[in-house]
Formats: structure tokens, C-alpha cells, sequence
């Protein structure tokens, strides 16, 4: 039998580290787990863009972004660099506990967030497509996206093999210009 839940988005708040923690350790292997600190220190520089989703069992997923320029990657266990000047909402860590799998949850948390880019007037999202995700991305409109610039491409390697930066244009007419 399944279980009906109610679910709600909520900004994260640094008393839900333990349960995002959780959710972390069950979703990604130990090289790709990032620290506490780093965590809490994101939800400081982009708090209104960290977001966690909540079902009648508590913590159940997350979506870690900021504001960026496009072109822009964070690398694999570093700070958020907001930028004032953003043109593209970076999403930067998704998951989901195990047992909220199949609700559509995912594409709910990036929906939200996106939703909230384009009134904000940001005209692109991009991120670091890893553990063969790309076609998940690819079905929420995202396209894999090179990046020219020289500090892009060694936090892109910072992830495990791979990884594939990846653009979605929000808003038309044209295509957001590159930049790092």
C-alpha cells in the first residue's frame, strides 16, 4: 500500500543539517559528501535558494543553488561565490531520501526554484550533471554546455568522472552570454 503524503518547500534553515546530511550519505558515495561547515556556509551566502522539501516524515529532499554567472561552476565541496551581478541560478546538489523516490519531487524542487529565477529576472539555470543524471536534466530542458574558462573547467573536474556541465535558457528571445 502507498502512502499518501502532504509535501511542502520551505527555505533551509541550519537546524535541518542532520536530516540534509542523512539524505546526503544515502544518496552519493563518501568522495562526493560534503562537509557540514561548507553546507551551513551555503545556506548563509544563498539562503533563499536553498530549499528542502518535507513530507509527513520529516526532511525528504534538497536543492542547494545560487545565483551565478553562466559559465560559473562551484567545485565539489566549496563555498558559494554569489554573484550580485547573476544572470543564471546554479543549481548545485539535488537529492532525495530513498523513500521519496517516484513523487515527482525532484522536478517540483528545481520548478520551484526556477519559477523564482524567472521573476527575478534571471534568463538562464545551469549545473553539474553527475552519476548519470544528464537525461534527467535533459528532460527539464537543460542541454550539455561547454565553458571556455579556465577556472570553469578545473572546478568542473573536481567532480567525479563524468560530470557534465549543463544550460538551460529561461527566458527568450536569445541565449544568456558566457562568462566566468
Amino acid at each position: 500500500m502507498q502512502r499518501a503524503y502532504a509535501h511542502h518547500i520551505r527555505a533551509m534553515r541550519p537546524d535541518d543539517l542532520d536530516a540534509i546530511l542523512a539524505v546526503q550519505a544515502a544518496c552519493y558515495p563518501p568522495a562526493m559528501q560534503e562537509a557540514a561547515e561548507v553546507l551551513l556556509a551555503r545556506m548563509r551566502a544563498a539562503g533563499e535558494t536553498c530549499v528542502i522539501v518535507e513530507d509527513g516524515e520529516g526532511l525528504c529532499g534538497y536543492l542547494f543553488a545560487c545565483p551565478s554567472r553562466r559559465g560559473h561552476v562551484t567545485p565539489l565541496g566549496a563555498e558559494f561565490d554569489a554573484a550580485p551581478d547573476a544572470d543564471t541560478l546554479y543549481l548545485h546538489d539535488l537529492a532525495l531520501a530513498p523513500r521519496a523516490h517516484g513523487r515527482g519531487l525532484a522536478r517540483w524542487l528545481v520548478g520551484h526554484l526556477l519559477a523564482q529565477a524567472r521573476e527575478q529576472g534571471l534568463n538562464a539555470s545551469a549545473l553539474v550533471s553527475v552519476q548519470d543524471t544528464a537525461g534527467f536534466w535533459t528532460a527539464l530542458g537543460y542541454e550539455a554546455a561547454g565553458t571556455s574558462c579556465p577556472e570553469a573547467r578545473a572546478a568542473l573536474a573536481s567532480y567525479a568522472g563524468g560530470a557534465r556541465y549543463m544550460v538551460s535558457v529561461l527566458t527568450a528571445p536569445g541565449a544568456p552570454s558566457q562568462s566566468c
